[in-house]
């Protein structure tokens, strides 16, 4: 997945602003590329764990249904960008790009894939 500086400092920017609670968000992309970053509301308004507003998910779909790549982003204010359990249990669009921003030490960004349980992890390319 390549990703713009801008995009990246974007997503960092929205997780400092949203600490010590998670943010969470989503991109479009096209052809392994973020082309747009969109916040959206953690309903949840945890430290703990996230869950995307209903329009911040609907717009995702429709992003989905017309052709785009579609990843979803969340925040671990205090831990590793690395799925919990929770995350991989609510990873249901195993098609989706799933982004972790940590704020633990350096703000550092990384990509998964979580399907059926399993997780593996994704290049970024930040340009």
């Amino acid at each position: 997945m390549v990703i713009s500086q801008a995009d990246w400092e974007a997503m960092v920017a929205h997780a400092q602003e949203d600490a010590p609670n998670e943010c969470c968000g989503y991109a479009r992309l096209s052809d392994g590329r973020v082309d747009e970053v969109f916040r959206a509301k953690n309903l949840r308004a945890s430290p703990y764990g996230y869950e995307l507003d209903p329009q911040a998910l609907l717009a995702a779909n429709d992003l989905d249904d017309e052709g785009h790549g579609v990843a979803i982003y969340h925040s671990h204010p205090r831990s590793a960008a690395e799925p919990s359990q929770t995350d991989i249990n609510l990873a249901h669009y195993p098609h989706w790009h799933y982004l972790i921003v940590s704020l633990a030490g350096e703000p550092q960004v990384r990509a998964w894939r979580i399907a059926d349980g399993r997780v593996e992890e994704e290049d970024i390319v930040v340009e």
